[in-house]
């Protein structure tokens, strides 16, 4: 099954580069879902606030897996007498489109901004694991990835999105909504 998506992900960057990131998301989620490999999966929306007051809600902009590291790190967890799972709420942007991967270790190419602390809290049910955060940029930059840290400088990537291109001037905002639904029952 993996296989299948990742050939299916290539061929559609080759056929739609940056465009085709939604449509890739959707089939491959959907496929990992028809195949009942999904024990946990991530969504990304987004909304953009523009300095001159006009508010762009992008929606949902990605589904994914989380990285090996972040699964490494909840098993070490679950081995552990101490729970680090609360610090996973720092939001990154970057610069770079290069297909997401499950050993993503960091952002391609990070905008250079300090992250910004997201609000934690339970999503629409309680098997989902949310987080918010609204960045102000100090920049121009084409915003392409978003990454969740569990620390506000380097530290474990826990998922990796990479969307369409979000342009933005200094003073322009983006409001960052992640989410990860941790499915019980198999």
């Amino acid at each position: 099954m993996k296989h299948i998506t990742e050939a299916l992900a290539v061929w559609l960057r080759r056929k739609h580069p940056g465009a085709i990131v939604h449509m890739r998301d959707f089939l491959a989620y959907y496929l990992r879902l028809f195949f009942g490999t999904m024990p946990m999966h991530s969504t990304l929306s987004i909304r953009v606030f523009r300095k001159d007051g006009t508010i762009e809600d992008k929606g949902i902009v990605g589904t994914h897996e989380v990285t090996d590291a972040f699964v490494a790190a909840l098993v070490d967890t679950l081995q552990s007498s101490v729970a680090a799972f609360s610090d996973y709420k720092y939001h990154d942007s970057g610069t770079d489109n290069t297909a997401e991967d499950p050993t993503d270790t960091t952002l391609g190419a990070a905008c250079g901004d300090a992250r910004t602390t997201g609000t934690q809290i339970e999503g629409a049910t309680a098997n989902i694991y949310k987080s918010v955060a609204t960045h102000t940029y100090g920049g121009t930059y084409a915003i392409v990835e978003h990454g969740l840290f569990n620390v506000a400088e380097a530290g474990t990537l826990m998922d990796r999105h990479v969307i369409s291109t979000v342009n933005v001037e200094s003073g322009d905002k983006i409001e960052f909504t992640y989410q990860l639904t941790c499915v019980a029952g198999g």
